[in-house]
């Protein structure tokens, strides 16, 4: 049970006052709790994004050139709009000469005047600007009579909006739910605290929404320090449980002779990379060791995880275990299973797929070869880990693309069997900072390294006005028997404006290449987009017009052209993980990254790192460095992948400090029985790790 003195921050936001049913749905859009009703804890953590300085207070005879500036002075008169499209003016005097205009474009004249009575002292704030040789303030932020200019904020926090949603509103909520904050006690260690002279929680909240000056209420700020801090505590006190419990829970150890491996790498067209065997020897040491394993084997784009995982499993069977691989998707399920059933078969392993799509006759001697132990490896996508599927005895669980799923998902797949060791994968190459942070569970083995035979991919920047020559040398390559990619643009966060650009780019190829083209995108059923890819790999079609649904894991050999349009709209870990999908054989490879001039600098240091290398971690720390707050996972929060408060760039460095904290904490009261665990106990309820509070042992 949530301890109750955290209710009135758990109450939805539609208990504050002046907040109904609309607001409370466009407040929730803006703290990014969209799908579910807002809270007044999402509102006090919904922390500004930038701050407005109204201290400058010059006389009207010394306006500076620009910046936000707070006046005052009377209104001397309104003058009505000159022509249709002109603004009414606003003109404010100081009575010695000197005068500002205040400019409103399609105002209502009864409500310009009762703001504006004339002959009143007023005190107004807003960005000033020069036109024709006269100060002027278009739309001024605040305009009060001088009586009221105590209600002006000095420093006015910059919030997240949502379309409907004004500042002014979103501000009086925050300050309402700031108001509920109840006192709360100290979960950090006091030497900690002392240290680094952070403010209590409470306090710091209440700094970062309401700071005294601006220097001291950004990221950098001891304020927004401590708030990083707390989040990162509860991370990795959550993973840590977690970790506890899963490791507690050990099933069996496999040792394996290792006859089922020497078979399966006697069928492989390539031998294994020193990394690889790396890795492998990481694996093992953990299937055959007391403790149970819990890895993240991360490989960059073609890098051989598969296989890695694919002799993990073996070694399992061979020890008498099952295994099981969890895909995201049923595509990737479907490629998964063409490729390791081959070379399973090898080694006398039977391996068996599990989809959505079986018929039930079908599924049901499935899930009769899967209880027997027939079915040495599974396949299938997180429908594996339902009620209705039983094994014999699972012993590995393999998860691929991690960050799709989840801590919940990898409680559901230690209930299955007798606690089962489990490796995760990712192709998303994390810099080390997020690999704490969201892995902070997990031993973590890194392929460095690509598969003998594979080329190098040539990758060159093209700008859009060189279209034509683009569309000429894929003509020349699938006349050859190449394919090629076309990812569209990434418009916006919209499947509509993305799905136009695709669907433009598609008509446009087609009218040149006709049937050899086709098209895939994220609003397609997922039983259309399977079969266009599978027509592309069959090579019915030549040329792929997509959105970035291409992104992970599909695999098409013979793919050699990748051709990325709008490429500055998109990050480097993006731009890495679509070059991925060609370069998959011994053939060259090509990626033109089309771009449209003039670039920003961002974007030109994006597109400069994409020619200058291929290795997946390099790129993963340029994007960090790049993007700063950017979501290097694809995960929807900014700052680091499922955290509102802490950022990388800024509180990377406090995460080792984090990771003591909870370990020390854990040390010191591993029953959760003192006043100490009380307070932890209210820090992962705040942060959202009610999973966590479970796996505590006296609650």
């Amino acid at each position: 049970m949530r301890p109750t003195r955290l209710d009135p921050l758990f109450a939805p936001a539609s208990s504050l006052p002046k907040i109904g049913a609309r607001l409370e749905q466009l407040m929730a859009r803006a703290v990014g709790a969209e799908g579910d009703a807002a809270l007044v804890r999402d509102l006090i953590f919904h922390l500004p994004t930038g701050f407005i300085d109204r201290r400058q207070r010059p006389p009207l005879y010394q306006l500076p050139q620009s910046g936000t500036v707070t006046i005052e002075g009377v209104v001397e008169r309104i003058e009505k709009p000159r022509g249709r499209d002109a603004p009414w003016r606003v003109i404010l005097s100081d009575g010695g000469g000197a005068a500002v205009q205040l400019i409103y474009f399609r105002a209502q004249p009864d409500w310009l005047k009762k703001l504006y009575p004339l002959g009143a002292q007023m005190v107004v704030s807003g960005k000033v600007e020069w036109y024709d040789m006269r100060p002027q303030i278009p739309h001024p932020d605040y305009a009060l009579p001088v009586e009221r200019a105590a209600e002006l904020p000095a420093i006015e926090p910059v919030y997240g909006l949502t379309g409907g949603l004004s500042p002014k509103v979103l501000r009086r909520a925050i300050n309402d739910a700031l108001a509920r904050l109840p006192d709360l006690p100290e979960w950090l260690s006091p030497d900690l605290v002392a240290d680094r002279h952070w403010p209590p929680f409470g306090e710091a909240l209440r700094h970062i929404h309401a700071p005294d000056n601006v220097e001291g209420a950004g990221p950098m700020s001891a304020a927004w320090q401590r708030l990083a801090f707390d989040e990162l505590v509860a991370s990795q006190l959550a993973l840590a449980l977690v970790r506890g419990s899963v490791r507690r829970r050990r099933g069996s150890t496999w040792q394996s002779p290792g006859a089922m491996k020497a078979k399966i790498e006697a069928a492989l067209p390539f031998s294994l990379t020193t990394s690889q065997r790396q890795a492998l020897g990481e694996i093992e040491a953990d299937l055959a060791g007391e403790d149970r394993m819990v890895r993240l084997l991360q490989g960059d784009v073609g890098s051989g995880k598969t296989v890695v995982a694919l002799i993990a499993m073996a070694d399992v069977i061979e020890a008498g275990g099952q295994a099981a691989l969890m895909v995201p998707t049923e595509l990737l399920a479907r490629q998964h299973h063409a490729t390791i059933a081959p070379l399973a078969a090898a080694a006398g392993i039977d391996t068996v797929l599990l989809t959505g799509k079986d018929r039930a006759a079908e599924r049901n001697a499935t899930l009769d070869k899967i209880a027997s132990g027939d079915a040495g490896i599974v396949i299938g996508t997180h429908a594996l880990f339902q009620a209705g599927v039983t094994f014999k005895r699972l012993g590995l669980a393999v998860v691929d693309e991690q960050h799709r799923f989840g801590v919940h998902q990898r409680l559901a797949i230690s209930a299955k069997g007798d606690a089962p060791d489990m490796l995760v994968m990712t192709a998303t190459p994390i810099p080390r900072t997020l690999v704490l942070s969201y892995f902070g569970d997990m031993e973590v083995s890194r392929l460095t390294e690509k598969p003998a035979g594979r080329q190098p991919i040539e990758t060159r920047a093209v700008p859009l006005d060189r279209l034509a020559e683009v569309v000429e040398r894929i003509g020349r390559a699938i006349e050859t028997g190449g394919k090629a990619y076309w990812i569209c643009p990434l418009v916006a966060e919209s499947d509509k404006s993305d799905l136009a650009a695709a669907e433009e780019r598609y008509a446009a190829l087609a009218a040149r290449f006709g049937g050899r083209v086709g098209l895939v995108h994220g609003r397609m059923k997922p039983a259309d987009k399977d079969r266009e890819m599978e027509r592309f790999r069959a090579g019915d079609i030549a040329i792929l017009v997509s959105t970035t649904v291409v992104e992970v894991g599909v695999d098409v050999p013979d793919a050699t052209i990748m051709v990325i349009e709008h490429a500055e709209r998109f990050g480097l870990a993006q731009l890495h993980q679509l070059r991925g999908r060609v370069g998959r054989s011994a053939a060259r490879s090509a990626c033109l990254l089309l771009y449209r001039a003039p670039l920003g600098e961002t974007a030109r240091a994006r597109l400069a790192i994409m020619r200058e290398t291929e290795d997946g971690f390099r790129i993963a720390e340029e994007d960090l460095r790049l993007r700063g707050e950017g979501d290097v996972l694809g995960t929807r929060q900014s700052g680091m992948p499922g955290f509102r408060i802490a950022l990388p760039e800024v509180h990377g460095d406090l995460l080792e400090a984090a990771r003591d904290e909870a370990k020390l904490a854990l040390t010191r009261d591993p029953d959760f029985t003192s006043d100490r665990a009380e307070a932890l106990r209210l820090l992962l309820y705040l942060f959202g790790s009610d999973d966590a509070v479970r796996l505590m042992r006296a609650g």
